[in-house]
């Protein structure tokens, strides 16, 4: 049987058991008289206090200092080791340290040393604040034995209503209507087990010395009770220092109403109306109201009334809440009277103008309600208010706690620099201790940050300012729930005002966010991350960018602004693809595609050009080149390293260019069955990818296959035809076809094939002279044959200048038929790049192949191209390369592979041996079989050869030791047939040599592979980096799953960083340098950023760097990556690896629940974590054996910090 705990000095009572006489005036009674004999040591004489301590912490002491500095009252703070920055401790007059040594919620729970701080210092009254020591009454008794006053009810009421038990009991004596519970504490799960057997279920688990949430579960299984009475025991016992806990029979779908009283010393006790705390989250209020909305006036003269009959039976005196439940029947029960301020007392000052804390402490001076003008017949009601607690919590990831380092808080439009900033506009209160620049979140306390308190004539007008408030809110650095209150404040239903405890359950919407973008600081977070750490990209150079600002030709903009002229792609949507192709085979004269901004840079500036500065020329492009074939400025390797080195989305690049050069058409390479990618995938990866890409802008695919594998290109020529794009397929150009020695890639081969993809469907045929071989009399025969093989058929050559004979061969290719050439602007071409436009533009005037562009516009486009070049000093090739090379008619390296292998020497140390790397291309190309090579078989071969040169081999020696040798993985994968079959097949038997058996391909490649289920890989992208993610993100995922999740994770911690000026993109700003921020998707917003300084290294390997951010101080913490190379730090839980557990939250290990070598169930608990006095399971996200524990009981972790790993 279930039975009520003995108490010392509860049975015994020196002046024995007085009866209790208790008045039925509403405003007035005699003090119980069994209650004097506890409070005989109270004077009913004022005595004016002088010097108050409060002890507590962060914004309810500032919230009574406030107060006492009204009041003429001297302020004595305390504070942690761990608070001793905080900002409490600056706002009392005096301040001091105790609990050396202590825990850190321990140091507050102190009492002889509080007592004694209070006597040396000659404090003459203690506000206890809430939590803490608030509802002991062995604190309250220590303050009186000592002749402090203790700020709030005598110690003998602080007892009784802080055990839940005694307070229950009260309630029935008084005559008000309870809830069925157990009549005391229960002593372990069994008893509890009884109780449910008896009274059924749901119950629920109360603390029975705190409130707040702490130590407060809902069973509703009976096999939960066991695990939640543990976790309820383990909770109270932290919270409050004692883990007694007593049950009650769980209300359902209540409203949670409390009444807000004050007594005097004098048997006077008032009330000051309601408020409404049904908007909860496990038990811990998170929106109050005041007055309760559309609450039944009966029942508020019910409830109120019952609430100051209690406390005139218990003798209250000083300020306190009697808590209700109130059903959907309109019955209400008590549940508990908090002893104490109340967090959400800040409402009921709102719509009652009565200053509580003030309150508190006349009483506590010995004031009577009536001397301080409080009479209950003039307490009114004005307007509504209401009060959300902001903290330092994630509600994305289930509102766990957050810690750091507050970097900036904006409440309102202003940023306060140094220190606690109060609200602004009408209506609008903030209490807070935390919410400054350079605040430390710590794992210790509560995480509540600030009380954001709205006050108007009703509820909705209340909403509508609290809304703005929280709009107006910035607060970088760490995590708020911010996002969960605007939502909140939002709902319909809350509007209303209307609610029960359920609400947040029922209405998951409310956990729908919108991530905060916080771009600015992400901003500074990068700019300070380049300060310290350097460049985000890899520099190839030791070359700097120049430090201008490259000269934009000017162009009609703003009210004067005028279409682009009408251009080629305007024809192209008129007529349609074949309509485009027979209008450019109708056309009179050269067309001419530029390659400025795609494989010029490519082949020069390792592909590192920015959308940034593309996009400042195409307005110039658009207005004076309206007559291109097209522009080349998507695909290929542009693709894979906008997302790897440049940080930016090539799909947004692609609709960028679109919408500021809506006249020329687009035109990018696309590798057939391999996309952009490097490897095969599913065919329904390269039809999606193409049908994107049209949604996107792009024109013409110039579609083409490593090997020149005609299955390859048709799936590519199906995948565009099918997405509405312009065909282009390719011939891969190798070997030379004027040599008649040289049989293998001649006339035949090509006129065969071109046949071929003609059949297939091609709008257009393309000659791709990757490398530069086709010298002017190859050019001539090859065009000439294929024009008269195919007169309908435009005909478009690509080359390269290496050898610098690309201007004379794309002239003899257009004397003998070719509709449009390959060139670059004249800054960016020649040697590995394309011919140059000036050149072919002088050569054809006046002409029948006159191009139609003039040498002014091509000189003024040049102009800003030499300049922007600068700006890639780190990438440029000329630092390896001084000039064309006309040995590539006998390596044939491509123009692109060219710059990058001479680049890839000189990382590998093997600088002094390019020469004979580029001998032993043309060796490795002969042991490949004599292929084409361009991206991805000309990898291969580079591969090869660098594999020949570093490690001495001789191609005789490949061949007879390939059985030991260990190759490349891309050579293995080429003889395995993953690029598709070579012309004339593989050699042998050096293929057999090298595979050693392994798995071979037969036919194409990607019919074997399943077609890939974009819902399911968008379902793990979500999870994995949120609801940022787009469809064009899952089409880079199933490109380059790894270095999507890279950009994703980059553009995560950094926001986007493609609109900075490209010097500081890649080398940070200099100190003290001005410049601008600016968002693409953000009109109007530009921030002006001025670098201050860079700190000292500090104890957690970081640096401070300083920044002025619209003439308003900012700083952020940027860990130095080489001195972190010399310190020790906890190993983090590896991102993507799901064995992988990381903590949830910052906090300290208080169980851990397996060992390593067991087996264990995904959802199994492994690990108890505690943080902020809330305690987390930490559960197994897969099913395995624990193979690593990498934590210890009571070890203090941050977040992320490995716990364990599981296989």
């Amino acid at each position: 049987m279930l039975r009520l705990k003995a108490r010392a000095g509860q049975i015994c009572q020196a002046a024995g058991q007085l009866t209790r006489v208790v008045q039925s005036s509403p405003l007035k009674a005699t003090q119980p008289q069994a209650l004097r004999y506890y409070s005989a040591d109270e004077s009913t004489t004022a005595q004016p206090i002088k010097k108050l301590l409060v002890a507590n912490r962060g914004e309810i002491a500032i919230r009574v200092f406030r107060a006492c500095t009204e009041m003429n009252i001297r302020t004595v703070a305390i504070y942690s080791e761990q608070d001793k920055m905080h900002m409490h401790r600056q706002k009392a007059d005096e301040s001091y340290f105790i609990g050396k040594g202590l825990p850190p919620v321990a140091a507050y729970l102190n009492i002889p040393e509080i007592i004694t701080v209070a006597q040396e210092n000659d404090v003459d009254a203690i506000h206890p604040g809430y939590g803490f020591l608030s509802e002991r009454s062995d604190f309250a008794k220590a303050c009186t034995d000592v002749g402090i006053k203790f700020v709030g009810p005598s110690s003998e009421v602080v007892r009784k209503m802080g055990d839940k038990v005694e307070a229950r009991q009260a309630a029935i004596e008084a005559g008000v209507q309870v809830v069925p519970g157990t009549p005391g504490p229960v002593a372990s799960a069994k008893e509890a087990l009884e109780f449910c057997e008896q009274y059924g279920l749901p119950v629920i688990f109360k603390a029975a010395y705190g409130g707040g949430g702490r130590g407060m579960r809902v069973v509703k299984n009976i096999e939960d009770v066991e695990e939640n009475f543990d976790r309820a025991y383990s909770e109270a016992l932290s919270a409050f220092g004692n883990g007694a806990l007593f049950l009650e029979k769980f209300i359902e779908r209540p409203r949670h109403i409390e009444v807000q009283i004050l007594g005097d010393g004098h048997g006077n006790v008032i009330h000051l109306y309601e408020r409404d705390c049904s908007v909860q989250r496990r038990h811990q209020k998170v929106v109050e109201i005041a007055p309760a909305p559309h609450l039944p006036q009966h029942l508020r003269d019910s409830m109120t009334a019952d609430a100051v009959k209690l406390a005139r039976h218990v003798g209250y005196k000083n300020a306190g809440t009697v808590e209700f439940l109130l059903d959907k029947n309109g019955h209400y029960y008590f549940i508990e009277v908090n002893a104490r301020l109340q967090v959400e007392h800040t409402v009921t000052e709102e719509v009652t103008g009565i200053d509580l804390v003030q309150s508190q402490i006349r009483i506590a001076e010995g004031k009577s309600l009536p001397e301080l003008g409080l009479r209950q017949e003039d307490i009114r009601l004005n307007g509504a208010a209401i009060q959300c607690r902001m903290t330092t919590e994630d509600p994305a990831r289930g509102f766990q706690p957050d810690t750091g380092r507050i970097e900036v808080v904006c409440p309102g439009w202003s940023i306060d620099r140094s220190r606690y900033s109060s609200g602004e506009g009408m209506g609008i209160r903030l209490d807070s201790a935390s919410a400054f620049a350079g605040a430390i979140i710590s794992p210790y306390y509560d995480s509540l940050l600030v009380k954001v308190i709205a006050q108007a004539r009703d509820h909705p007008s209340a909403c509508s300012k609290m809304l703005r408030a929280l709009k107006e809110f910035r607060i970088r650095g760490v995590k708020t729930n911010i996002p969960f209150l605007l939502n909140v404040l939002e709902n319909e239903e809350f509007l209303t005002g209307v609610l029960d405890t359920y609400f947040i359950d029922e209405n998951p919407q409310l956990f729908s966010f919108y991530p905060s973008q916080n771009r600015a600081q992400k901003l500074l977070y990068y700019l300070g991350q380049v300060i310290v750490n350097g460049s985000s990209t890899p520099l190839a150079t030791n070359l700097k960018p120049s430090e201008i600002t490259p000269s934009v030709p000017e162009t009609p903009v703003g009210f004067q602004a005028t279409k682009p002229p009408e251009g080629w792609r305007d024809v192209l949507l008129k007529e349609g693809p074949e309509g485009f192709a027979k209008k450019v085979r109708e056309h009179k004269g050269l067309l001419l595609m530029d390659t400025t901004f795609r494989d010029a840079h490519q082949s020069l500036l390792a592909t590192r050009v920015r959308t940034h500065d593309l996009k400042r020329i195409s307005p110039y492009v658009a207005h004076n080149f309206n007559n291109l074939f097209s522009s080349e400025n998507w695909g290929g390797a542009t693709f894979d390293v906008a997302l790897r080195f440049l940080h930016e989305c090539p799909w947004d690049r692609l609709a960028e260019l679109r919408k500021l050069m809506p006249n020329i058409p687009f035109q990018m390479l696309l590798r057939g069955a391999n996309a952009v990618g490097y490897t095969n995938y599913p065919d329904n990866v390269v039809f999606k990818f193409c049908d994107e890409a049209v949604k996107h802008g792009m024109d013409i695919f110039r579609i083409f296959d490593s090997l020149n594998y005609l299955p390859n290109i048709v799936v590519g020529m199906d995948a565009v035809g099918k997405a509405g794009g312009v065909i282009e397929a390719a011939i891969s150009y190798t070997g030379d076809v004027s040599d008649p020695t040289r049989t293998k890639y001649n006339l035949d081969y090509y006129v065969d094939l071109a046949t071929e993809l003609v059949k297939a469907g091609t709008h257009i045929l393309g000659i791709k002279d990757m490398a530069g071989l086709l010298k002017p009399q190859a050019a001539e025969l090859l065009i000439s044959t294929l024009r008269d093989k195919f007169p309908d058929i435009p005909i478009h050559v690509h080359t390269h200048d290496t050898a610098g004979a690309g201007v004379a061969s794309m002239l003899a290719a257009a004397r003998a038929g070719a509709d449009a050439v390959d060139v670059a602007v004249d800054s960016m071409s020649g040697m590995t790049s394309q011919p140059s436009m000036g050149a072919i533009v002088a050569a054809t005037e006046r002409t029948d192949l006159d191009t139609g562009v003039t040498l002014e516009d091509v000189s003024t486009y040049s102009a800003y191209w030499e300049q922007t070049r600068n700006l890639y000093a780190p990438f440029e090739c000329c630092v390896t390369m001084k000039s064309g090379n006309a040995d590539i008619y006998v390596n044939e390296i491509p123009g692109g592979q060219y710059t990058n292998l001479q680049f890839q020497a000189f990382s590998l140390g093997l600088a002094d041996q390019f020469e004979e790397v580029k001998k032993m291309y043309s060796v490795a190309n002969k042991l490949l079989g004599d292929i084409p090579k361009v991206t991805p078989s000309s990898k291969v071969v580079g591969d090869m050869a660098q594999f020949m040169v570093q490690n001495k081999l001789t191609g005789e020696m490949v061949e007879d030791r390939a059985e030991e040798l260990s190759f490349p993985s891309s050579v293995v994968e080429y003889f395995q047939g993953y690029l598709g079959k070579p012309p004339g097949g593989y050699p042998e038997p050096l293929r057999t040599k090298i595979l050693k058996g392994a798995k071979t391909f037969d036919g194409r490649p990607g019919t074997t592979l399943p077609p890939l289920d974009f819902g399911k890989l968008k379902e793990e992208l979500v999870e994995k980096h949120g609801p940022v993610v787009r469809d064009v993100d899952v089409m880079s995922s199933a490109l380059y799953p790894k270095v999507l999740d890279d950009f994703m994770e980059f553009r995560s911690k950094y926001g986007p960083v493609d609109t900075l000026d490209t010097r500081l993109f890649l080398m940070g700003p200099k100190i003290p340098e001005e410049c601008e921020g600016r968002w693409r998707s953000k009109r109007g917003k530009t921030l002006s950023i001025k670098t201050l300084a860079v700190g000292d290294l500090n104890k957690n390997g970081e640096r401070e760097v300083f920044f002025e951010l619209n003439g308003q101080l900012r700083s952020v913490l940027i860990k130095d990556e080489e001195a972190m190379k010399e310190m020790h730090f906890h190993p983090k839980a590896l991102k993507g690896v799901k064995g992988s557990v990381g903590a949830p939250m910052p906090g300290s290990v208080i169980d851990i629940k397996v060992k390593v070598g067991d087996k264990i169930e995904k959802g199994q608990p492994v690990l108890v974590l505690s943080a902020m006095k809330m305690e987390m399971v930490v559960s197994a996200p897969i099913d395995g054996e624990v193979k690593s524990i990498a934590v210890t009981d009571g070890m203090k972790l941050e977040g992320d910090d490995l716990l364990m790993d599981i296989e």
